[in-house]
């Protein structure tokens, strides 16, 4: 299977936003949850926002608020925008689906947020 293609990421000043974008592959797109997660140095990956086929979305309390994920099935992309962005949101961002695929990692994009 074809590992998917994070961009967008940046640098960014706190309080800053962007946002990401994930083109999936339409074998794991089209029959799965979906997930953004991140993985800052020195800490394990976490899941930050999921959300369903059909478009519920689901998120991680330190984002709530602040991060909306939504997804394109005609594209199969996945986005994530950021908003109210912190230095603690320093981290690089994967997509997968839920629960994650080992083997669907792909190489991530990199979201550096500081003044």
């Amino acid at each position: 299977q074809v590992q998917p293609v994070e961009s967008g990421g940046g640098l960014v000043l706190p309080g800053g936003s962007l946002k990401l974008s994930c083109l999936a592959s339409g074998s794991i797109f089209s029959i799965n949850v979906m997930g953004w997660y991140r993985q800052a140095l020195g800490k394990q990956r976490e899941l930050v926002a999921s959300i369903t086929r059909g478009g519920s979305p689901n998120y991680a309390d330190s984002v709530k608020g602040r991060f909306t994920i939504s997804r394109d099935n005609a594209k199969n992309t996945v986005y994530l925008q950021m908003t109210s962005l912190k230095p603690e949101d320093t981290a690089v961002y994967y997509c997968n689906k839920i629960p994650p695929a080992n083997a669907y990692w792909g190489q991530g994009t990199q979201i550096t947020v500081s003044s």
